[in-house]
């Protein structure tokens, strides 16, 4: 099971909605389906051209390690020598910041995971846990 192209569609929608409600910097938003394939994808009007590689790096690793990347960035911030392992093992597309996002299904089912990039990690972070509730699912930041 994983997260559909409706589901993805209104997690975009509303992530990019809640970054202008809050005055986020341009975003750029992934969301991957629980294989790690892209499922939708927005970069607002001057997104740097970087952030669509983190966005989906954020989301990524999420997906890869079974929980959010801010969880991600704190085992990397005690063990940067493992991080630094696990970065190699996925070939670059691991971010270790806040801002990637688990999605589960009311049951616990891991669907998918939504990364943000553009604004601080923070608010990254708060845009993708938006669109993912306003979809009916779960979000999951840490552990």
């Amino acid at each position: 099971m994983s997260v559909n192209l409706n589901q993805a569609s209104v997690i975009v929608d509303t992530a990019l909605k809640k970054g202008r409600e809050t005055n986020c910097a341009p975003l750029t938003v992934a969301v991957l389906d629980a294989g790690g394939h892209l499922v939708a994808f927005k970069r607002e009007d001057k997104s740097g051209i970087l952030r669509f590689d983190i966005a989906y790096g954020k989301a990524w690793g999420a997906l890869g390690m079974g929980f959010g990347s801010r969880e991600l960035a704190e085992r990397a911030a005690k063990n940067p020598v493992f991080i630094g392992a696990l970065t190699t093992i996925a070939q670059g597309r691991l971010v270790p910041v806040p801002g990637g996002v688990l999605i589960k299904d009311a049951g616990g089912t891991v669907l998918g995971a939504v990364g943000i990039s553009g604004d601080t990690s923070d608010k990254d972070e708060v845009c993708a846990i938006a669109g993912i509730e306003a979809a009916g699912l779960k979000a999951v930041v840490g552990a």
